[in-house]
């Protein structure tokens, strides 16, 4: 009998557990849920805040910030003050001595003459040109024949002829797509100027440019991109009529080409990059560059440390180790730059067995499970600006694709992105051609109204 009861009672008890254990575990799955949860909210978070419409703001100021501008004493460092201009004047002011002393009234003598410069905006006037245009008929076949001179950039007569030059056309182009001003605010500043020209007329002028004059060195541009020995691409958010799109940009020390798509997919960046480009793609982690099957690859090692650093925030004890190990290899293998051939060859050997021990070591954390297996899937193309001819100029980091879709960013936060996919094709080829000429110290200004008076001359003049 006192078996009996004692086996009803560890029954009784059992049963206890076992409830208690399934709410237990019911709280752990919560729980698990909660913190996965959280951690995404982190990593949007995280995300977003590289996206603000204040991409300048860096949190709340400080409580007692340092005094702006220059230490005192002697070690602020060197002294810097306005070069004189190195071109004559093209006027000479006298500043005379005043016939008595300000403060007693008493006779003032000369001693020495000082130079004071300045270089002033001088009065700003539009410059009016008529053209007489000279229309005749052939005596031979009848036909009408009207002169043209170098400086039109249209035939148009009647109710066309009177235009706004192709400088000042220009001049709106380099407003809008390189400085980031709306139309509207393009046409004030010309308006400013003296040219009256609306900011429908601005947009229309820039989308005809870009499909006409321009067209032709935008398609040599692409072309040129596709057979470089190395690209740097990327790709950021956009805005085509109020819907979300993409645009792109794939760049080197020679050039920038420009694009925006209305998906983020390999069919989008093969729209001016194809796929079968076969020099070095230097690149971010996102897959879709790795359908590049056919080039070699270099993933952005900055991309890689700046993940690390922030799981060793997050994380603490024995789960911190793997983002620390990973950031140490691959500071390593930066500092690796400034061996000589030998010692970069002895560094990947080194660096490679370093990696792939690191990927295989156990994990009980899930953020570390993703971090190696990124690692282990971008091995191949992690040392690849170690292994590569100097000539190539591969870099470590995808920064210059970051340097140039930044213009771009700022300006889709001033006025969101384009109306219309026409607009959308415009704002990549000016954006190209712009870009492409300030690597090489081009005057874009000059370019463009230049290919509006005449036939585009290939483009060896742009990479001059």
């Amino acid at each position: 009998m006192e078996d009996a009861d004692r086996l009803a009672r560890l029954e009784t008890a059992l049963a206890r557990l076992q409830r208690e254990m399934a709410v237990k575990d019911q709280v752990i799955l919560a729980q698990l849920d909660r913190i996965a949860e959280l951690e995404r909210a982190l990593e949007d978070t995280r995300r977003g805040g590289k996206r603000q419409a204040a991409p300048f703001a860096k949190g709340a100021p400080e409580a007692n910030p340092k005094r702006p501008g220059r230490k005192r004493g002697d070690a602020h460092g060197r002294h810097g003050h306005r070069l004189a201009p190195d071109r004559d004047p093209d006027r000479i002011l006298q500043a005379g001595l005043p016939v008595g002393c300000p403060d007693c009234g008493g006779h003032v003598s000369s001693e020495r003459t000082e130079q004071q410069w300045s270089v002033e905006i001088p009065p700003i006037a539009p410059v009016v040109t008529r053209i007489d245009v000279e229309i005749g008929t052939c005596d031979g076949c009848g036909r009408r024949v009207q002169g043209h001179h170098p400086e039109q950039s249209s035939d148009a007569l009647g109710a066309a002829a009177s235009t706004v030059g192709p400088i000042a056309k220009a001049w709106a182009m380099w407003l809008h797509y390189s400085l980031g001003l709306s139309f509207g605010k393009t046409r004030a500043v010309l308006a400013k100027l003296g040219i009256d020209m609306t900011a429908g007329a601005i947009c229309a002028a820039s989308a005809s440019a870009a499909s006409k004059q321009l067209a032709p060195v935008h398609a040599e541009l692409v072309t040129a991109a596709n057979a470089s020995a190395a690209l740097t691409m990327d790709e950021t958010g956009w805005h085509v009529g109020g819907h979300g799109a993409w645009l792109w940009v794939a760049t080197n020390p020679n050039l920038s080409c420009y694009w925006v798509t209305p998906h983020r997919g390999f069919a989008d960046a093969t729209e001016t990059i194809t796929a079968d480009f076969d020099g070095v793609l230097i690149r971010d982690g996102y897959a879709v560059y790795n359908s590049y099957d056919q080039a070699t690859h270099q993933t952005c090692l900055a991309h890689l440390m700046r993940r690390c650093r922030e799981m060793e925030a997050d994380l603490d004890g024995p789960d911190r180790k793997i983002p620390v190990a990973a950031r140490k290899l691959l500071a390593d293998a930066l500092a690796a730059r400034d061996l000589d051939p030998a010692g970069k060859a002895a560094a990947v050997v080194e660096l490679n067995a370093r990696l792939d021990t690191l990927c295989a070591r156990p994990v009980g954390h899930e953020a570390n499970r993703r971090l190696l297996a990124h690692l282990d899937r971008q091995s191949s193309a992690m040392f690849t600006f170690l292994t590569a001819e100097p000539a190539l100029e591969v870099d470590a980091t995808n920064w210059r694709a970051e340097t140039g879709i930044r213009p771009a960013v700022v300006n889709r936060k001033v006025w969101g992105g384009n109306r219309t996919w026409r607009g959308a094709t415009t704002q990549g080829r000016i954006t190209s051609i712009i870009r492409t000429a300030n690597q090489h110290g081009i005057d874009a200004v000059n370019y463009i109204a230049d290919r509006a008076r005449g036939p585009d001359p290939g483009l060896t003049t742009l990479l001059a």
